[in-house]
């Protein structure tokens, strides 16, 4: 079974659908993509809704057609999100970007946006509104993506086998090993329930470091959410009620 079987059972012409596999290139954006795409979907789909100019090209071609939405998965594969309608796409500017809240907090994630190096005046605003065919499947269908492939293809052209579909979502999160968790305040409030959950029966002692001026704090998180309820605190305050982090 391949992509197109599932696009001409839900009454979708691949002829008209475009198949986009997101890889920001920035490493940490990247590691964020897929929980954005599990418990922030909304922010998922405002940085989605905005394409450089060869994608713009692309998009404006499928206006009344459809996107299918993955994400990287493993080298040669690709994780499902949404099945989207093109439904319009308008102009917008650099300053009407900086002013929606979402790419605000899409930044601050990682995403650096619209920079002062894309020189571009204005781009365009893609309406992509999600469908609910397979939704059930977010986060669970894979598919192959041979590495030589660019990013986004017409889905006619493009014979992608149906590897598996997972018993779970993609999108829930798994810890990395304790000596590999790094997070930045932004991350940890986006983290699933299951990331959560592990984090609220860990306890030890953490690094703060910050970014603009090197300095760092040690401290240490025990009681009974343990380093979830300590780092949770600290992102919503920012210092935690440290005095020495404060200011």
């Amino acid at each position: 079974m391949e992509l197109n079987d599932l696009l001409r059972a839900a009454a979708i012409d691949p002829k008209r659908t475009f198949v986009l596999r997101h890889r920001p290139t920035e490493p940490s954006f990247r590691r964020t993509l897929p929980l954005l795409a599990g418990v922030r979907l909304d922010l998922f789909e405002a940085y989605q809704s905005y394409q450089g100019p060869q994608m713009e090209l692309s998009f404006t071609k499928r206006l009344g057609g459809h996107l299918a939405s993955f994400i990287e998965y493993e080298p040669g594969k690709a994780v499902f999100v949404a099945l989207y309608a093109v439904a319009d796409a308008k102009l917008i500017t650099r300053e009407q970007f900086w002013a929606m809240p979402e790419q605000i907090e899409l930044h601050g994630l990682g995403n650096p946006g619209w920079t002062e190096a894309e020189r571009r005046e204005e781009r365009l605003h893609f309406d992509l509104r999600r469908l609910p065919n397979y939704e059930d499947w977010r986060g669970k269908l894979i598919i192959e993506w041979p590495p030589h492939r660019s990013w986004g293809r017409r889905a006619s052209e493009t014979p992608l086998p149906v590897l598996a579909i997972r018993e779970d979502s993609a999108f829930a999160g798994e810890l990395p090993p304790w000596d590999q968790l790094d997070y930045s305040w932004a991350e940890l409030q986006i983290l699933p329930t299951r990331m959560k959950a592990a984090l609220e029966q860990w306890r030890g002692i953490y690094l703060i470091w910050d970014e603009r001026d090197g300095r760092s704090y040690v401290g240490s998180a025990y009681g009974s959410t343990n380093l979830l309820g300590r780092w949770l605190n600290y992102a919503a305050s920012g210092h935690g009620g440290n005095k020495r982090l404060q200011g």
